[in-house]
């Protein structure tokens, strides 16, 4: 390892040791300001996995290769840093996605401003002193930062909106699964990109499923983030509060709603399942990021399959059965960067994540993610 290796490695550890230094301090921060509760995957959580994260990312490096040494002569390749970067980061994981964008060293400049991402990203993404953006968060505001990058040719990794598909197949037993598909749909109340955000199950087991999930559901208390024993909090601010409403009040007039419905005091929404829709119903066909899950009956796999595809976001996906060959086989037809088998948006620092089609491009995460960060140098000699 190089010394400049070396001090970066060091960097890394240092943040590390302080956010684990930090932890409590800034999870109450993270709740005061955000709402998600303190326990379980909540504001703790999330200081927890911003440690983990950084601390795999210390022990990344990208040595030079050796792709040719023979009489001919030899060729490496050098990875460079792109050098200043620009992150944008989202409000739902603040602390966490944020750690995933920044590598010290050096200096870290913070840019807020009232007029919000769009202004804020048009600015960084036309400036000429940045030679990369990493973005998280919706669609529209990532093509702006997408066309402002063009002008100076910017690098990008964006990580676009999602509207991710979990397929139950017939021969699950619906009460082994309710608790994984609460939490890949309610995961930080499904304020999250790569939470699941329909849910297609076979008829064979659709009502068990409804029934199993429904009586899970209802038993994940609800309360202000500071409440120790609130699993669920508040929306984090109006404007998601008001489109997830808006979402579900138009699903009740055509639907069944299982649990949850009616919007609570303040910005608490209650964890809220509706079956019976389809397709063209716009809590399934738009993103709600919110607590509220569309399950949508289905005969043959192929149309479960098709319909999950329909979709212009390409995030992840899921499938949920006993026979894990033919869950593959079903999962490797999704069109999304990641797919989870019996389980659904969970992320791990040594596995990279991204999106296809309108959910992004470029990933993050382990040396894939680390390599996005440099040019490559090939070096004959």
């Amino acid at each position: 390892m190089q010394k400049s290796d070396a001090k970066l490695h060091a960097a890394c550890e240092a943040v590390t040791a302080k956010i684990g230094e930090h932890a409590e301090e800034l999870a109450q921060l993270l709740t005061a300001e955000q709402g998600k509760p303190l326990v379980g995957m909540g504001s703790r959580f999330e200081l927890g996995g911003a440690q983990a994260w950084a601390g795999y990312t210390a022990g990344l490096s990208l040595p030079m290769k050796v792709l040719q040494d023979n009489n001919e002569g030899r060729i490496e390749l050098h990875r460079k840093p792109v050098g200043v970067v620009g992150s944008i980061t989202p409000w739902n994981w603040p602390v966490m996605i944020a750690v995933w964008h920044i590598l010290p060293a050096g200096v870290v400049n913070i840019v807020t401003s009232d007029d919000g991402a769009v202004n804020i990203g048009g600015a960084m993404s036309t400036h000429p002193g940045i030679r990369k953006m990493v973005f998280t968060g919706s669609t529209a505001t990532g093509k702006k930062v997408m066309s402002g990058a063009a002008e100076t040719m910017k690098r990008l990794t964006l990580e676009l909106g999602g509207n991710d598909a979990g397929i139950v197949l017939p021969d699950v037993d619906a009460a082994e699964i309710a608790e994984g598909l609460f939490w890949g749909g309610f995961i930080n109340n499904g304020q999250t990109c790569a939470a699941m955000k329909r849910l297609y199950v076979h008829a064979d087991v659709y009502e068990d499923v409804c029934a199993a999930l429904t009586d899970y559901a209802k038993n994940v208390p609800v309360g202000l983030g500071s409440d120790e024993n609130a699993i669920l909090g508040p929306v984090a601010n109006q404007m998601q509060f008001d489109k997830v409403k808006s979402l579900v009040d138009a699903a009740k007039t055509k639907s069944r709603v299982l649990l949850g419905g009616e919007a609570g005091e303040g910005l608490f929404f209650p964890p809220t399942l509706i079956a019976d829709l389809s397709a063209d119903d716009p809590l399934v066909a738009e993103e709600q990021f919110g607590p509220a899950l569309p399950i949508i009956k289905y005969t043959d796999v192929e149309d479960a399959i098709a319909q999950a595809n329909a979709s212009e976001n390409g995030l992840g996906g899921s499938v949920w059965s006993k026979d894990i060959e033919k869950a593959k086989g079903i999962a490797r037809r999704l069109e999304c960067g990641s797919v989870w088998i019996n389980r659904h948006g969970t992320i791990q620092p040594n596995a990279p994540f991204g999106g296809v089609k309108s959910s992004g491009f470029g990933v993050e995460f382990g040396e894939e993610g680390l390599a996005e960060y440099t040019d490559i140098q090939v070096m004959h000699i």
